[in-house]
């Protein structure tokens, strides 16, 4: 169920989280409607001491887009990205050459056009809750718009020499990659390619989203090869995983593996800027340390942030 989005953090966790980055937001202008725009929430960013944020879309590069922001509020570090779906191409090393050169910070893996996100290729069940990129993905085939999965395997399991393009071109240009909506076989695969090819910060996604659903032990395994855990507020906000398991997932990899993020700007989900005061609340309450917060929360965001 999803939880009251009229939460309030504490003045504990704002002053703990200040200096912070939100590496995974999705804010206006999308394709859908949004809770807030880019230069509203830079400000706010500001009043309430962030440092900055990755603006994601799943449909095209927002490198161009953060450079705006970051001229209209420079107190704030907007950062740009790309997601590797069908609307930029698939896995185009071109589209991450031209959103680098762009200054984009994050390129995202598949995410709506993995192969192994299902949600928005096959019709939902009834009673199903449908996210809000899916329905856009229903809205573009009822008008004949066939989109294709992208993927980053062949059959066998053994990462496209495509991907292997993408991977170098990110390392190339020392930016974070992200995992997007990978399966588990996928991942592993990706991580240990992105790790040949000297990609240096690597990111699993929301690693308990229905579409990933990683165990601990494969959490911890990633986390082994140097790889980052993204540990999402809507995750369990909105019910996909409980904040139980959200939270061992963190105690067995430990805090120093895993980085805040809250994947915020639903409509119905709590203001952005509140997120991460948010998750230093949830985690202070259950015994974690203001030492461990700090490294999630501050510590980890700006190391991806390259602050």
């Amino acid at each position: 169920m999803t939880e009251n989005a009229a939460l309030t953090p504490s003045a504990r966790a704002r002053e703990l989280v200040r200096g912070a980055f939100d590496m995974h937001i999705h804010i206006a202008p999308d394709v859908v409607p949004r809770r807030v725009d880019d230069l509203t929430l830079a400000r706010r960013f500001q009043e309430v001491g962030l440092d900055g944020f990755v603006l994601k879309s799943h449909y095209t590069s927002t490198a161009e887009r953060a450079s705006v922001v970051r001229a209209a509020v420079p107190d704030v570090m907007a950062m740009g990205s790309i997601t590797l779906n069908r609307s930029v191409g698939g896995m185009n090393a071109l589209a991450v050459e031209i959103a680098a050169l762009e200054g984009a910070r994050v390129v995202w893996l598949p995410t709506v056009d993995a192969v192994n996100e299902t949600a928005g290729r096959t019709q939902p069940k009834p009673g199903d809750k449908v996210p809000v990129w899916a329905a856009v993905q229903y809205g573009l085939r009822e008008r004949g718009i066939e989109i294709q999965a992208v993927p980053v395997v062949d059959d066998s399991g053994a990462v496209l020499p495509e991907t292997r393009d993408v991977l170098a071109t990110v390392a190339a240009h020392g930016l974070v990659l992200g995992t997007g909506h990978l399966s588990r076989d996928e991942i592993f695969a990706v991580v240990d390619a992105a790790h040949e090819a000297g990609v240096a910060q690597i990111v699993v996604t929301h690693p308990e989203f229905p579409s990933q659903n990683l165990s601990a032990e494969d959490q911890d395994a990633l986390a082994a090869k140097g790889a980052l855990l993204e540990r999402c507020f809507t995750t369990p906000h909105t019910g996909k995983v409980s904040w139980e398991r959200w939270l061992e997932n963190i105690r067995a990899t430990g805090p120093g593996n895993s980085v805040l993020a809250t994947d915020l700007g639903q409509v119905d989900n709590p203001p952005v800027e509140d997120g991460i005061a948010l998750l230093a609340d949830r985690l202070l309450a259950v015994g974690f340390s203001e030492e461990d917060v700090y490294v999630m929360a501050v510590t980890n965001t700006r190391r991806l942030a390259g602050v």
